[in-house]
């Protein structure tokens, strides 16, 4: 099982920006597909931003245009990027890999 810690989270107002990192312990990370997740209070777990082993992205409708994924595999690192944040991206933000699941990073943006 592969073990992942986020970070990065935080408070922060509309409009502004974070960036969430998520360390893998696995020693092949480079060959998987990593995703980004969040869970709004309530509500259940979505989508929000992936990227292949070859660099290909995909993101959520919600978010395309102002999230940004990417991956250092040296790091054995993925990040996003998240700008011009808003109120209802609020959520527990979650990155998994190969069915493993970090702890999770609190985003909280107010209004």
């Amino acid at each position: 099982q592969v073990q992942l810690v986020e970070s990065g989270g935080g408070l922060v107002q509309a409009g502004g920006s974070l960036r969430l990192s998520c360390t893998a312990s696995t020693t092949i990370f480079r060959i998987y597909t990593v995703g980004w997740y969040r869970r709004a209070p309530g509500k259940q777990r979505d989508f929000v931003a992936g990227i292949s082993s070859d660099g290909s992205t995909n993101y959520s409708d919600s978010v395309k245009g102002r999230f940004g994924i990417a991956r250092d595999n040296a790091k054995k690192t993925v990040y996003l990027q998240m700008n011009n944040l808003k109120p209802e991206d609020t959520a527990v933000y979650y990155c998994g890999i190969g069915g493993s699941w970090g702890q999770g990073t609190q985003v909280t943006v107010s209004s």
